[in-house]
């Protein structure tokens, strides 16, 4: 078991995995495997069998030698975590043990200059997890000053999302926005910021990776199909890292586990049984030594719920915010004026 040791620490791994409470046989589902952690994890804890997915391929391709040493207990899928069902069935495995993600964006991927994630390296304005689909740059290029400031307020919550937007519009008519230096510094130019507070361009940044990747969509989606593909007893972790995130898995987990409701003078509406009961009240969060260890670790928040009997609810619609396609699609109209 030496070769399963983490050599990667996940961020609150040890509770996550806890939560999971992985036992000989079961079967589980690594949503976000990145750099192997919670899988590492998972795999020491019991003679288990893991399905690892994710959609960057140098993530896949780095979980080789695990997958090696792992002695046919690990694949690994490069997929979007929100098509877990249909990568379980394709496994022989419909039905699972437990399920784990981490939201967001990996240190792995942010620490690589050339993927473009980071305003503290120059690169090329990419953001892409995967390899298709239109990077940062692109809708930084076309996408709207509406657009624009609709994405970075809903996605980065940034207050001053109007002013950025106007500045990007600006700039890119003297010449294309490509790096992130560049973004990072037409940001700074209208966002100021005190020493000890947060880069100004931290929730620009945010913004366009979610929106770029349609992180939050892909949320949703994943959260619904591990309802789908949890057996009764079944354990699901995720681990957030800022407010967008963890809102949406605390509705998910209250509204999927919530009993009853109407009023007494009323007849009792149709209701889906709870699917979920919550095992967390309060969301886990990382101790001192952790954060010390890794300063990540601060804002991240662990829910978990383990499944019920009850069939699965239908999924919720997605919020009206803007869409990657839409925001695309407008920008091609334009340009084609």
């Amino acid at each position: 078991m030496s070769e399963l040791r983490p050599r990667h620490i996940p961020v609150l791994g040890p509770e996550a995995v806890a939560l999971l409470a992985p036992h000989d046989g079961g079967v589980y589902v690594d949503g976000t495997f990145g750099a192997g952690g919670y899988t590492r994890l998972i795999l020491q804890a019991a003679d288990t069998r893991v399905i690892a997915i994710d959609r960057d391929r140098s993530a896949i391709a780095g979980g080789f030698d695990l997958v090696q040493s792992a002695d046919g207990r690990l694949t690994l899928v490069e997929d979007r975590f929100s098509n877990l069902v249909e990568v379980c069935e394709a496994q022989g495995e419909p039905a699972v043990d437990g399920v784990v993600m981490d939201i967001g964006v990996s240190s792995m991927q942010v620490d690589q200059a050339d993927r473009g994630f980071s305003f503290r390296q120059d690169g090329p304005l990419d953001m892409r997890m995967g390899t298709d689909g239109p990077s940062a740059a692109d809708v930084v290029a076309q996408a709207s000053e509406a657009d624009l400031a609709n994405i970075i307020y809903i996605f980065g919550e940034e207050k001053f999302s109007r002013h950025i937007a106007r500045a990007i519009i600006a700039a890119r008519k003297e010449a294309p926005i490509a790096t992130t230096r560049a973004l990072a510094e037409i940001v700074g130019s209208v966002v100021r910021s005190k020493p000890g507070q947060i880069h100004p361009a931290t929730r620009t940044f945010q913004a366009l990776r979610i929106f770029v990747n349609e992180e939050l969509d892909e949320l949703y989606q994943a959260l619904a199909a591990a309802e789908r593909v949890l057996k009764p007893g079944g354990r699901l972790a995720v681990v957030t890292f800022h407010s967008l995130e963890d809102r949406i898995v605390k509705t998910f987990l209250t509204e999927r586990s919530r009993v009853g409701g109407g009023s007494r003078h009323l007849p009792e509406p149709t209701q889906a049984a709870p699917s979920f009961t919550v095992l967390t009240k309060r969301p886990i969060i990382a101790g001192d030594a952790e954060v010390a260890a890794n300063p990540r670790a601060r804002s991240a928040k662990l829910r978990g719920g383990e499944r019920t009997a009850a069939p699965a609810h239908r999924p919720d619609d997605l919020p009206g915010w803007p869409t990657l396609a839409s925001v695309m699609k407008a920008g091609v109209m334009r340009a084609g004026r």
